[in-house]
């Protein structure tokens, strides 16, 4: 017999339920048709692989959305997803089934096949496709938005109540996409050929079991393939000589996010969050979701009263009726929330759509579903540490002097390592000091993805951390490549892998003699140590190799900056502010003696050799004034001869960006120094016409990097006219008219005891006596 396509008093054949992948009206017309058939069987689209899983589906824990994940055993990050959510007509039959106790069974392209075909896309095979069937059906009947189309259709259907006959709209849907069929054939997509005899090979077995009585739940435009004449061997014969890969099936939560459209994923609609609301809204949808608004708007402390979500009910309800529509849909819903409760504005509007109309609800899971050992491992560790898996993006600041915050440091590290990014360092808003980290976290489900790859390497998250890192640091290519490494493991506490990661980090270092290189590798060493140093691991054979870096650099690196381009030199700045800060850390970590003032006889030859980079010279002098080694009068001096009329205009622009350039304080150094704002002032303006458009651009975008404050400052005191003050009074100049002739020490004295007050260093004898 041939199968029906809808119409409960048809003649014979299996009841096909043709429908759209995630709809709330689709799931409602599903779940009527099913009540009043009350079939012997139910048939689902979707790998037939899942059935073993099909009854945790009536678990009490089973939250959606959820998804079907696949993969191949060998290859775990092949995989394909087919999710569904409350309003999925697939879960609506699935989760009928088993409350009524009928067998229920997936219906597809076994995964096995599907994921040894190349070019698969998510969310299972045959959901991208070169046309949209509901595009098409929208703009036949007027409409330019298949989304609005299908929700005046399909979506809205309830309003004016069930049909007579529940399974009238499929027949009619499927008389309109055997129209489609016959003018488009495979809608450019060849491979639905193929399942589709797959589906009808499974259709004929089921019925062999069970009888005529069968509801097979599939997407709308497979109906008119299922009930095509065909023959066994015809069908058979397009899945003769199919690749095939072992897999593996699981459930996994997913996410309202990932179910959007924009998301990538080929089944996705626009409105996740407001198709579930419609699907759980027993009565009164619009004036539930007003509500809904107005709670959210509330929570980010806009005023939304009672009139106004009145009010907004009743213009969603105008505006359908002037467009001619059978109910409120989403369109007349967003106009009135603008309108009313974000007073025309669209920025609170668009947290309506994220958090409402997409949202971010995580399904759940039972325990008891297959998963691969680490991921069990995972699970285990987030309970105990109770670091919940959330959808929503938040911050984490971990305080590592505790053991809970230094374990979920630990957890989050060694995830990355291995590939699974469910956590991303941040800048966090209190304390930089190395006990604090603080951490973006969000779960996505591709991550369960990531999980499966990473099982290869072991079956803990600890034992596939260490694994990687010792596999890494034998493969690494580049010397900064093991340091980071290094830094790594210290971080995520594998102690096992970091005696591997020493000795290819020994070696490395041992053969490289690029001063580069070196100078790259040094501070992730420096920063690996004083890391080490917090989590109380021993470092001593790290720091050993360390200081044997910065000796190496300390020799090769001066030459290194010798007859540099202008790409070469500024990338030997940022080298050498990177060693700097590593010999400092250097020097309060490990025993290094003399390695400082090693370092600072490097920067003095540097700031004095003509041969070096304008900005390598103007780096390395402005390092040693910070540092104290570098008295003003001589920095005075180095400046002048930099911006001496014989100096290049460009050569001295560069010595200027690297003397005072970024934001690293050099506008504060000239607010406070009139004579290295005056040395910097007399340049400028005796820099030439006819390469002063040369020299511009590198002036602006040092002095573009400061404070607005800062320049204000500075440009007011240039105003004024600058000279030497207080500095150069011993000298006999007279005071410039833009600075003051040096310190008044009785206003300074004046503000200590605020100060002292602020930083808590009064004592309680100070304080009885400020009474």
């Amino acid at each position: 017999m041939t199968p029906r396509a809808g119409g409960a008093t048809a003649p014979g054949g299996p009841l096909l339920l043709g429908v759209r992948h995630h709809g709330p009206g689709s799931a409602r017309a599903v779940l009527a048709a099913l009540e009043s058939v009350r079939p012997g069987a139910v048939l689902v689209e979707g790998p037939p692989e899942g059935d073993a899983l099909l009854p945790l589906a009536a678990h009490s824990r089973m939250r959606p959305p959820v998804a079907l994940l696949a993969h191949a055993v060998d290859d775990p990050g092949r995989a394909a997803f087919w999710p569904m959510a409350d309003f999925s007509p697939e879960w609506v039959a699935i989760r009928w089934a088993s409350a009524h106790g009928v067998p229920v069974r997936f219906v597809d392209l076994p995964a096995a096949h599907s994921l040894a075909l190349t070019e698969q896309r998510e969310g299972g095979p045959g959901e991208g496709r070169g046309m949209d069937p509901i595009g098409i059906l929208a703009g036949t009947a007027g409409y330019d938005d298949p989304e609005r189309w299908w929700e005046d259709v399909v979506e809205h259907r309830a309003t004016g109540g069930q049909p007579a006959d529940p399974c009238a709209p499929f027949a009619a849907l499927a008389e309109a996409m055997t129209a489609l069929r016959e003018a488009y054939g495979d809608g450019g997509h060849p491979q639905d050929a193929v399942r589709e005899a797959c589906m009808r090979l499974q259709l004929r077995a089921a019925r062999k079991e069970f009888g005529d009585d069968i509801a097979v739940v599939c997407g709308a435009w497979h109906v008119p393939a299922l009930t095509a004449r065909t023959t066994v061997a015809a069908d058979r014969a397009l899945l003769k000589g199919m690749p095939k890969v072992k897999t593996e099936l699981t459930w996994v939560p997913w996410t309202h996010r990932r179910l959007a459209r924009y998301s990538g994923y080929g089944a996705g609609i626009e409105s996740p969050g407001w198709y579930g609301h419609l699907f759980a809204a027993p009565d009164r949808p619009v004036e539930r979701w007003m509500t809904k608004v107005a709670g959210l708007l509330r929570d980010t402390d806009r005023t939304v009263s009672s009139a106004d979500v009145i009010e907004a009910v009743r213009l969603a309800g105008t505006l359908a009726a002037l467009r001619g529509r059978p109910a409120v849909g989403l369109d007349e819903a967003t106009d009135a929330v603008r309108a009313v409760m974000c007073e025309g504005s669209d920025v609170p509007l668009a947290l309506v759509r994220d958090r409402l109309v997409v949202g971010e609800i995580l399904g759940e899971v039972p325990d008891t579903a297959p998963a691969v050992p680490l991921q069990r491992d995972l699970d285990r560790q987030q309970r105990t540490l109770r670091l919940r898996p959330e959808a929503e993006k938040r911050e984490l600041e971990l305080d590592l002097r505790k053991d809970t915050d230094a374990a979920r440091s630990r957890l989050l590290h060694r995830l990355r390592l291995i590939g699974v990014h469910w956590g991303e360092p941040a800048a966090g808003r209190g304390s930089t000091g190395t006990f604090r980290e603080a951490w973006r976290l969000h779960w996505d489900p591709e991550l369960f993805v990531r999980i499966a790859e990473a099982g290869v390497w072991g079956t803990t998250v600890l034992g596939a951390a260490t694994a990687r890192a010792e596999a890494d640091a034998v493969s690494a290519s580049s010397l900064a490549g093991v340091t980071a490494l290094a830094e790594q493991c210290l971080l995520a506490g594998l102690t096992e892998a970091l005696p591997v990661v020493m000795r290819a980090l020994a070696d490395r270092a041992a053969l490289d003699a690029d001063a580069g290189h070196l100078a790259d590798a040094l501070p992730a060493l420096a920063r690996s140590l004083r890391y080490g140093d917090v989590r109380a691991t021993d470092t001593t054979a790290l720091g050993e190799v360390a200081v044997g870096l910065a000796e190496r650099v300390c020799v090769g690196l001066p030459p290194a900056c010798t007859g540099l381009d202008a790409d070469a030199a500024e990338e030997a700045r940022r080298r050498m502010d990177g060693v700097h800060i590593a010999i400092g850390l250097l020097a309060t970590t490990v025993r290094a003696e003399g390695l400082p003032e090693r370092w600072a006889g490097v920067l003095h030859k540097l700031s004095a050799r003509d041969a070096v980079s304008g900005v390598i010279r103007g780096r390395a002098t402005r390092l040693l004034l910070d540092d104290g080694r570098l008295a003003g009068s001589e920095t005075a001096r180095l400046m002048g001869l930099a911006l001496s009329p014989a100096a290049a205009p460009a050569e001295a622009a560069a010595w200027i960006e690297g003397f005072v350039g970024g934001a690293s304080g050099g506008g504060l150094l000239l607010v406070h120094d009139e004579r290295l704002l005056g040395l910097v002032d007399t340049w400028l303006t005796g820099v030439p016409a006819d390469t002063f458009a040369d020299v511009l651009p590198l002036v602006r975008r040092t002095f573009s990097a400061y404070e607005p404050g800062v320049r204000r400052t500075l440009g007011e005191l240039v105003r004024r006219g600058t000279g030497p003050g207080r500095a150069a009074r011993d000298e006999g100049v007279a005071p410039a008219p833009g600075f003051g002739e040096g310190l008044d020490e009785e206003r300074a004295d004046a503000v200590v005891p605020v100060v002292r007050l602020l930083l808590g260093l009064d004592t309680p004898a100070e304080r009885a006596v400020r009474g």
